[in-house]
């Protein structure tokens, strides 16, 4: 799909697309009667747990499940040699290459060796919560520790402890383009910056939970909470049968962000249910989530930018170090996403990148709302900031003046094919905001920061993506959609409705959408990467077309109107000095053997496939492009920030449902703000000390202020009606601008997150004594390595 493609429409023609209408989902939710995938209850059900390494690295030595099995109620205990194929492998759909990096394993249950702290071991079911408390307590497993490794610099330092054998390097990006020593060697000004980000948690409402059981046919359901229902035949793998055997379903996911992409309960209640053949229930505490879920990727991010006295950007040199923890998972992907989006939304002609990623004896990392994307707008937007600074250029204007514009090339050799509204985002915040406030008394300083970024949407175009969504009328005037989509609280399901309900013309309380069954809906891939507006989206705009036109030309045929002068309404088919009802319509279809059923399939752009020298002509569908504002409070004698404004304007191509998008970014940002000033999980030599929400902190409403959102449209997205993907792209700015109105407010920058009051107070004293600045306490932690 190429930009010449783009599904678009003048705005003023669409009739339920950008209305802001209540979602499907709205008044259940609100009610509390959502039935999410661990509220499902059958007879005679039984309960699972895992039984979890206590440390970090070690060797098994023995195992032993008497004791457990003998506890009344337990109905059996199983170990690795218990898993008919007890391998995991990284699994990315539709991979077309060779790529070491996806080619890593873990086992389901560890057998002779565990890497991180919560590895699970052994796998008890019994008919009681009780029963299965007592029995997990009593499986007696015997470790020898082992030396671990717990810096991913130090990991891939000669003689480093050996997490896997073949060594500590899991992935390599590499990027190399322009004339980057002559560059530097022109540069009028050149700014260097070292920066930290940290491992944060998903935190969602709904811990990873599932039930599962086997029908009359034999057949595994698993109705679980979960982004990919395609995880089906892991499933089927791991069991060894086939995969049309398996069948997944996703209610909705309470909560996702890119933790409930890799399997959570998935393998452990299949194995569970296939060995007792009754139906089983698993569900994981806060704490179990906490302690063995992979989080987000920490980062040491390293950046040499060299500009010309007018501010504009010649160079870029970036070194990313991030830790994959204990198991690959999709760390490869998303350092790639890192080195992609590392320049951030700017010209920038000369660039060497590297960026490596080790395994270490940490929890694992993987996938998490931006996905790779959103650690560099940390690095980037610093940078931007300083180089402003040092030139005396505002932090607005040196952004619009290095701007993305349609027809510039990406470092990885992709050239940008939409508009690029970037500028417009700039304009629009800063316009809105106004004066910066004052402080609200002595010894406070009011910081005002902005931050900008480019985020891709949609899976790369080496995974040969695709959807499938069939549509379908009744005989009374309403419409079923299926689609596979899981929805995980972004209104997926909501969106496509509103799709069908434009083309179709079909109102809004007509519709049903069944969707995220892998057994009953066509399969629509992950809700990851931004992509399912882009995916599914166009796969129901296909299918609403097909469905569309054969109606309406069956119509034509019956009454004798010209084809295209009939146009659908709700309730019927008008046309000049025509009308004909529905119902009477699809009738007509029935006498002229024309199906009021369509299947729509929309195949994702393709590209050629990347190993470890980034270049390509295409690595991303299209990129979602937005600027924030930030404006807070600093107590320079506590360290304690207020946030007092924010403001983050994006432009979404095409605004399906503007409320929908508004909960999208405001959501984002919140999730943003919390790991730019809270949120961390803290890892002591590989030991997990972040046990609950009372340790771990989230922002909660009387952190944060109203977000204000302003939603630009340029119509020029490659989703249906030309919309563009808005789940992650919001994320990304907030550590950004938070940090730089933190150094307009206090005169240094913090360059370690989260921002505590304590790094806060360090800026401080760097800031009243600008000699030290230099010398600042977060500057010499990052320069340090992860500490």
């Amino acid at each position: 799909m190429s930009a010449a493609e783009i599904r678009s429409s003048k705005a003023e023609e669409l009739r339920i697309v950008r209305q802001p209408l209540p979602r499907h989902d709205q008044q259940e939710k609100i009610a509390g009667s959502t039935r999410y995938a661990g509220d499902l209850a059958f007879d005679s059900m039984l309960h699972a747990r895992l039984v979890r390494a206590p440390m970090p690295s070690a060797k098994i030595t023995r195992r032993d499940g008497s004791a457990a099995a003998a506890v009344p109620g337990v109905v059996c205990v199983l170990f690795g040699e218990d898993v008919p194929h007890n391998v995991i492998w990284v699994d990315v759909p539709g991979q077309t290459v060779e790529v070491a990096a996806l080619k890593a394993s873990m086992e389901v249950l560890a057998t002779e060796r565990v890497r991180f702290h919560g590895e699970p071991v052994a796998l008890v079911v019994a008919d009681s919560e009780d029963a299965l408390a007592e029995a997990c307590e009593l499986v007696d497993i015997d470790y020898v520790e082992l030396p671990g490794v717990f810096d991913p610099a130090e990991a891939l330092a000669d003689g480093a402890p050996a997490v896997h054998a073949p060594g500590n390097l899991l992935g390599e990006w590499n990027i190399d383009r322009g004339g980057v020593d002559d560059a530097f060697a022109a540069a009028d000004v050149i700014v260097d910056g070292t920066y930290q980000t940290q491992a944060v948690d998903h935190a969602y409402l709904e811990p990873e939970a599932g039930v599962g059981w086997l029908d009359d046919e034999s057949v595994l359901n698993l109705r679980v909470a979960t982004q990919v229902v395609e995880h089906f035949r892991d499933v089927a793998r791991i069991l060894g049968i086939p995969e049309s055997r398996v069948r997944v379903i996703a209610p909705y996911v309470g909560g996702g962000f890119g933790g409930k992409e890799d399997m959570t309960v998935e393998p452990y209640l299949a194995l569970a249910v296939w060995r007792t053949r009754r139906p089983v229930r698993m569900q994981w505490t806060r704490q179990e989530s906490l302690l063995a879920r992979p989080k987000r990727h920490r980062m040491l991010l390293h950046y040499r930018t060299a500009a010309r006295s007018d501010g504009t950007i010649l160079a870029q040199e970036v070194d990313i170090t991030a830790d994959s923890g204990a198991y690959a998972y999709l760390s490869a992907l998303v350092l790639l996403y890192s080195s992609v989006h590392a320049c951030g939304p700017y010209r920038v002609d000369n660039v060497r990148l590297r960026a490596r990623c080790a395994y270490t004896n940490n929890p694992p990392t993987s996938a998490f709302r931006g996905f790779g994307g959103m650690q560099v707008v940390f690095g980037y937007e610093s940078q931007m900031d300083l180089v402003a600074r040092e030139l005396g250029i505002s932090p607005a204007d040196i952004r619009k003046r290095n701007a993305l514009a349609r027809g510039d090339v990406l470092p990885v050799g992709q050239p940008i094919e939409t508009e690029v509204l970037l500028g417009q985002t700039i304009d629009a915040i800063c316009d809105r905001a106004g004066p910066k406030p004052q402080p609200s008394g002595p010894r406070r300083a009011v910081g005002r920061g902005i931050a900008s970024n480019i985020q891709s949407y949609g899976r790369l175009v080496w995974l040969n993506d695709s959807a499938a969504a069939w549509v379908g009328w009744h005989l009374d005037g309403s419409l079923t959609v299926r689609c596979g989509a899981p929805d995980i609280g972004g209104g997926q399901a909501s969106s496509l409705a509103q799709i069908a309900a434009e083309i179709l013309g079909t109102p809004m309380e007509q519709i049903t959408v069944h969707f995220g069954d892998s057994a009953l809906t066509p399969l629509a891939g992950t809700t990851t990467a931004t992509r399912q507006l882009l995916m599914s989206g166009n796969a129901v705009y296909e299918a609403c077309v097909l469905l569309r036109d054969g109606v309406l030309r069956a119509v034509a045929e019956e009454a004798g109107q010209p084809f295209d002068g009939l146009r659908l309404e709700p309730g019927g088919v008008t046309g000049p000095r025509f009308e004909m009802d529905l119902r009477d319509a699809l009738v007509a279809c029935r006498r002229r053997n024309v199906p009021i059923e369509a299947l729509g399939s929309f195949f994702g752009p393709k590209g050629k496939p990347v190993v470890r020298d980034l270049k390509a002509d295409r690595v991303f569908p299209d990129f979602t492009f937005g600027t924030h504002l930030c404006d807070l409070e600093v107590d320079l004698d506590t360290g304690k920030v207020r946030l007092l404004r924010y403001l983050a304007a994006h432009d979404v191509g095409r605004a399906i449902n503007p409320r929908s998008v508004e909960g999208q970014i405001s959501g984002a940002v919140v999730q943003g703000l919390g790991m730019a000033l809270l949120e961390e999980v803290a890892i002591e030599d590989g030991v997990n000390l972040t046990g609950g929400f009372f340790q771990y902190l989230i922002p909660t409403a009387t952190d944060v202020p109203d977000i204000e959102t302003v939603i630009l449209e340029s119509g020029e997205g490659m989703g249906p009606f030309g919309a563009r993907g808005i789940g992650e792209p919001p994320i990304g700015p907030p550590c950004a601008a938070v940090a730089s109105a933190i150094h307009d407010a206090v005169g240094a920058r913090p360059h370690v997150l989260p921002i505590t009051p304590e790094r806060v107070l360090e800026c401080v004293d760097a800031g009243e004594k600008p000699d030290r600045r230099a010398d600042s306490r977060s500057e010499i932690d990052a320069a340090a390595g992860f500490r």
